[in-house]
């Protein structure tokens, strides 16, 4: 079957520093990554469509990325950045629209893990901004963790018309203990506007050690909160390579999937991610 990349990155690092790369730990992926370091990867996967989703709070790498799904048959959909809290933010969501590339914007994202008040999403300013999100028909990608959980249901609440997917499974750290981070994603998989991306896992894991065994567990609260029409795979690459190489990745969300029928393992593979962001 013909596979969905529902997440990857790409950077240009003389273009622009990456300022999460922080760290001797982040060595291996400090470099340049393009599409075409991707292709082969992606074609010996079956992935024939891929998700390219923005990676700092710059409105000039949603407009490059938008020119590199233009003129490259791999990346089907961009998930951009803008600034939620602008008061003319309907205006620069319009504008990127309107660009000759702007039908590849699919989504937009923003930090939300990084910002010191967990209940970012609530304020007045984003909410605004997110309902602008929804009038231009466009997703929100959630990048949170679990302290971000209850903020993110209540803007799911607030916004039943806008489409949320959940990014890398809210990233909990696999090893603890499932609760509190399993009780928040069931409550926000409980709101119909909103879906989960298989993803990010092999390096919220031990590097070096992980097996799927250990994701799985995460990985079935997912699935059973969700269900397999509401889960999307990603390969989170080039972060995934500190961890595991992208046919790893792969491998390890197909064995996390191995018990579902083929109807399901296709709507996690190809048929969420392409309804979820009209690919």
């Amino acid at each position: 079957m013909s596979r969905v990349d529902a997440h990857h990155h790409v950077w240009d690092l003389t273009v622009r520093e990456q300022s999460w790369m922080t760290g001797p730990e982040m060595d291996p992926i400090r470099r340049n990554f393009s599409i075409a370091d991707l292709e082969p990867l992606a074609a010996a996967a079956g992935v024939t469509a891929t998700v390219l989703v923005q990676t700092v709070g710059l409105l000039d790498e949603t407009a490059e990325f938008l020119e590199i799904a233009a003129g490259n048959d791999l990346v089907a959909g961009v998930v951009g950045w803008v600034d939620l809290t602008a008061p003319d933010v309907a205006d620069t969501l319009a504008a990127l629209q309107a660009r000759p590339d702007g039908a590849y914007l699919k989504a937009i994202r923003h930090q939300v893990h990084d910002e010191p008040d967990v209940d970012w999403l609530l304020r007045p300013d984003v909410q605004r901004g997110l309902k602008a999100v929804a009038d231009a028909g466009l997703a929100y990608d959630l990048l949170t963790k679990t302290p971000h959980l209850p903020a993110a249901i209540q803007a799911a609440r607030n916004l039943p018309g806008l489409s949320f997917v959940v990014d890398h499974i809210s990233k909990p750290v696999i090893g603890d203990p499932l609760t509190p981070w399993s009780t928040s994603l069931e409550a926000l998989a409980a709101l119909p506007n909103v879906t989960c991306k298989l993803s990010g896992m092999v390096t919220e894991a031990p590097w070096q050690t992980w097996k799927p065994a250990d994701l799985q567990p995460y990985a079935d609260v997912v699935l059973n909160a969700f269900g397999p029409e509401r889960v999307m795979f990603g390969s989170d690459w080039p972060v995934c390579l500190l961890a595991a190489s992208y046919a790893d990745v792969v491998s390890a969300a197909e064995t996390l999937t191995s018990t579902l029928s083929v109807s399901d393992q296709q709507a996690v593979f190809s048929t969420t991610a392409t309804r979820v962001y009209d690919l």
